[in-house]
């Protein structure tokens, strides 16, 4: 008797730097500008029939979104209308929740591709894409980190455009490792004054990110008093790339604490800014609901998906107050912001070593 083992291979997103011409920049502009007007017709179609599902929409939307974007390819448009189905669900299931919600509208909606509107040529580097002029040949440069993806096949593609440059988010398909679990358990401990604490004695990420934060915090508001809109727009800019990078050293670094086929242990944060009691107009709060905890957890299974490791997420509930020896629980075990006493066995341990032990 053989057993066979499947392995689902992973997908990683590579930004492929575009160098088209200015005639076949003019066509990924207007290319641009059609995609997004179909976006939001699709859209205002579905919200005033309070449609969300795919397939209605289709046969809602599509005759009357061809006949208004005839340049556009009918594969563009059903893309079009599959993120405006998108863009539905999200803003139906917030109005069913009880949240305010008005109708989805995009600026600048991405055009997205699939097998029938490009391909991607990796040895003479060329992309073959379709567009409002016609298909169009364009070189691209692979970047450096992305180098090892070079060669594998592709899935999606989002074309985006930023400060004048074009680029090209290519979705590949690359070989999941074969490596073979193992039985360590690492527990992470998230926070705002030490970023992550792993249950292995690491204290990871840096302590000056939270003051960072804090700067980025008071220039933006002093600048939304003043209504300097373009400065403003640049300042959030370079909070945002803060964070991101700030989200790949640490995944990193959590990442690395564990050995091949292990399992990384995380907290379940979801609904965490319901959960947690943090008194109105606190520094406390402001930063638990600018915490981009979310975005950190998924770039962690990212790259422990190339280690072969396991996340998982439990309930964090508590694990600040019990003793990580001997499992006595009360609110008062912990002392202060970094110093836990158990009350009943007297264990003594940095407050979040110990919630990362818990976890």
């Amino acid at each position: 008797m053989y057993c066979i083992r499947y392995t689902i291979p992973m997908q990683r997103t590579i930004r492929l730097r575009l160098e088209p011409s200015p005639s076949q920049a003019d066509a990924l502009a207007e290319s641009c500008r059609q995609f997004t007007s179909a976006f939001n017709q699709a859209v205002r179609l579905g919200w005033n029939e309070g449609i969300s599902n795919a397939t209605k929409l289709h046969y809602l939307a599509y005759y009357p979104l061809k006949a208004n974007h005839p340049t556009l390819v009918s594969d563009l448009i059903n893309q079009a209308r599959v993120k405006a189905a998108e863009a539905l669900r999200s803003a139906f299931a917030l109005k069913k929740a009880g949240r305010k919600v008005t109708m989805p509208v995009s600026h600048a909606c991405a055009p997205r591709y699939n097998e029938h509107t490009y391909r991607v040529d990796w040895e003479s580097q060329t992309v073959r894409i379709s567009t409002t002029a016609g298909r169009q040949i364009i070189r691209f440069s692979v970047p450096d980190y992305a180098a090892k993806y070079v060669g594998h096949p592709t899935d999606s593609a989002d074309l985006v455009e930023r400060d004048g440059q074009w680029w090209l988010h290519v979705v590949v398909s690359v070989p999941a490792p074969d490596i073979p679990p193992s039985d360590q358990l690492v527990g992470v401990d998230l926070g705002i004054n030490r970023p992550a604490v792993t249950s292995n004695n690491q204290f990871l990420g840096q302590k000056q990110w939270k003051a960072v934060e804090g700067r980025y915090f008071t220039l933006t508001r002093a600048l939304q008093k003043r209504g300097t809109r373009r400065h403003l727009k640049r300042v959030k800019r370079r909070r945002s790339r803060f964070r991101r990078d700030a989200d790949h050293v640490l995944s990193k670094q959590i990442v690395g604490t564990a050995e091949p086929g292990g399992t990384i242990v995380m907290e379940n944060l979801k609904q965490i800014r319901t959960r947690v009691k943090a008194k109105r107009r606190t520094k406390t709060k402001r930063r638990i609901h600018s915490w981009p905890f979310a975005s950190l957890k998924a770039k962690v299974e990212y790259k422990a998906e190339e280690r072969g490791c396991t996340v998982v997420a439990v309930d964090p509930r508590h694990t600040s107050q019990a003793c990580s020896r001997c499992g006595h629980s009360a609110r008062n075990n912990r002392r202060s912001r970094a110093l836990f006493v158990c009350r009943a066995c007297g264990y003594a341990l940095h407050a979040d070593l110990n919630g990362a032990r818990n976890i």
